[in-house]
């Protein structure tokens, strides 16, 4: 259990979840499994993101470690640098194997993910953050997540695919992400509320904020039966619908919002296990 929650709480799970999720994209693009140098950023750019967003929030507010959100680095502040040694170090090295068209294609995101934890402007007393400003948080979550786990395979292919393809691919990952990350949105919105930063729950209420989530996933679900069954893709059919039933019953059963690690445990699980079962059947049915 100790070493389940170190996982969780020093961003390697979701770091994990990232990779499975490119992985994933490999075989919807029927490209070869492979463990490319992307993979190995991907992960690295990953835990250093999620990192030096709690470095930023330790240095800047420590009122905000006193919260349940941010108790692991307060109560493990060694290990807290320690990963995000590890991460600048591992993401320095997969930057140094990597192909210079991968680099030019991550510049852009990278740009928008660290200025969406780094200050960029001051308003008074209040520095700002592209998070920080009225309902583009989440949007920049789904989108980036979308932007890196489908396009990197796709520009390191140096293959011409299917436009609709690509563009149904693109927009699956992105509902399916909404779906997920907006539960976050809906916890903070006490604390949101007090930072006065409009976020989709404070504007819609928390009952509508969480239709959202299930019409997302719904979307998500409608697309990718249609979009599998046109391109005869039985692994990743049956792979999604198991992914949008089970994440369902996650983001609707009362019971499991109240245990402590829902969110980074149980929602962030939901892309891992989703990146799983298109392993799974993919040797299953090869």
């Amino acid at each position: 259990m100790v070493i389940i929650k170190l996982i969780i709480n020093s961003n390697v799970f979701i770091s994990l979840a990232v990779v499975l999720l490119t992985l994933e994209t490999q075989i919807q693009l029927g490209l070869s499994l492979d463990w490319h140098p992307y993979l190995f950023i991907i992960f690295f750019a990953t835990l250093f993101e999620y990192n030096l967003h709690r470095l930023v929030t330790y240095l800047t507010n420590k009122q905000a470690l006193n919260s349940d959100k941010h108790k692991w680095v307060r109560e493990n502040p060694r290990l807290f640098i320690c990963s995000i040694v590890v991460s600048v170090t591992g993401f320095t090295m997969a930057l140094i194997m990597a192909k210079k068209e991968v680099l030019i294609a991550l510049l852009p995101v990278a740009i928008l993910t660290f200025f969406y934890s780094v200050p960029f402007a001051r308003n008074g007393d209040r520095t700002i953050r592209l998070r920080d400003l009225p309902l583009l948080k989440i949007f920049i979550i789904s989108f980036v997540w979308s932007y890196c786990t489908i396009l990197l395979p796709v520009i390191y292919s140096s293959i011409s695919f299917d436009r609709l393809h690509l563009s149904l691919i693109l927009i699956e990952r992105f509902l399916f992400i909404f779906a997920i990350t907006l539960p976050f949105d809906i916890r903070d919105i006490d604390v949101d509320r007090q930072n006065r930063l409009k976020t989709l729950p404070l504007i819609l209420g928390e009952n509508k904020a969480w239709l959202l989530s299930y019409v997302s996933l719904s979307f998500f679900l409608l697309i990718a039966v249609f979009h599998y069954t046109i391109y005869n893709n039985l692994v990743v059919l049956v792979s999604f619908v198991i992914s949008a039933i089970t994440t369902y019953f996650f983001l609707s059963f009362n019971r499991l919002k109240k245990l402590p690690y829902y969110h980074y445990g149980i929602l962030d699980g939901t892309m891992f296990f989703q990146g799983i079962l298109v392993l799974f059947f993919y040797y299953f049915f090869s």
